[in-house]
């Protein structure tokens, strides 16, 4: 088999790999991300046990045990292009061989769940509520870079929404869909919907501070899209990249997030830490049982 090149997977002097410093004995094959890597250890105050500390840049990560599941919790920073960097190096860690810089013969899935912040884009999706992503619609030209295919659904969804939204500039969206086998356990109290993924905080979410923006409609674009059964119930800056790579690697992801803003009413949740922290409560009751 192909040895990957020392300069294409960087492994340091611990047996780590380079910027989540884990070693593959420290993940867990259940993975929590989260943006802010202060909430690491919010989520990780739950488990009956905690094996495993690390940092390295702003990846920080803690894998123990919630009852007899075994999970990691670790944190990616903000935006898509962090995401490429956590989701290559946890897939690596499974399914390469760090000794002999090869790809397993046996593919080994994780299961990747997102919890995470974000806006509404839904007058009946209230701050505080809980949002699980049925699709992550990109506006962040991540994929884009990897080799890509659409199944029937996700290509009429793709092809709608560009006819709808006519989107200006270069930005060219793509779609994937979220693990099938994860969400069906995300249902009663979680409002679901097509998250939409933005490459930063201000004018690609429609923001306007001192800059005019290229997509003044943006948010009533994203708001009034529908079709079939599907509309877009909220953005934020990881899920499309998560969904896309992990659909690649063979993994199993789900973003779900709560909502502390809603771009639609202008409001923003009154105390986010308190929906943080249901959001991590609800989400590792259901965690623990999958």
């Amino acid at each position: 088999m192909n040895r990957i090149p020392e300069s294409e997977l960087i492994i340091n002097e611990r047996g780590a790999i380079y910027h989540l410093d884990l070693r593959p004995e420290e993940l867990a094959d259940t993975v929590i991300t989260v943006g802010d890597p202060g909430r690491v250890a919010i989520v990780s105050k739950h488990f009956d046990n905690i094996d495993y500390k690390g940092s390295h840049r702003e990846f920080v990560s803690h894998t123990g045990h919630l009852g007899d599941k075994r999970i990691t919790v670790t944190s990616t920073g903000i935006g898509p292009d962090n995401i490429d960097i956590v989701l290559n190096e946890l897939d690596a860690l499974k399914n390469i061989d760090f000794e002999t810089r090869t790809i397993k013969e046996e593919h080994s899935p994780l299961t990747i769940i997102r919890l995470g912040t974000s806006g509404s884009l839904q007058g009946d999706i209230p701050v505080d509520s809980l949002v699980a992503g049925t699709h992550g619609l990109g506006l962040d030209n991540l994929l884009n870079y990897y080799r890509f295919d659409n199944n029937n659904e996700e290509e009429q969804l793709l092809q709608q929404f560009m006819a709808h939204t006519q989107l200006s500039g270069k930005i060219q969206p793509y779609i994937a869909s979220c693990g099938a086998s994860i969400i069906k356990h995300f249902v009663d109290g979680f409002h679901q919907g097509i998250t939409v993924t933005c490459p930063g905080f201000y004018g690609p979410q429609g923001r306007v501070l001192r800059l005019p923006i290229s997509n003044p409609t943006l948010v009533d674009n994203l708001t009034s899209f529908a079709f079939g059964n599907h509309r877009i119930s909220n953005f934020e800056m990881e899920t499309s990249a998560i969904y896309g790579l992990g659909k690649l690697l063979g993994h199993h992801c789900l973003s779900v997030n709560v909502i502390v803003a809603n771009r639609v009413r202008k409001e923003f949740s009154k105390d986010s830490a308190a929906a943080v922290e249901n959001l991590i409560e609800t989400c590792l009751g259901i965690i623990e049982k999958i």
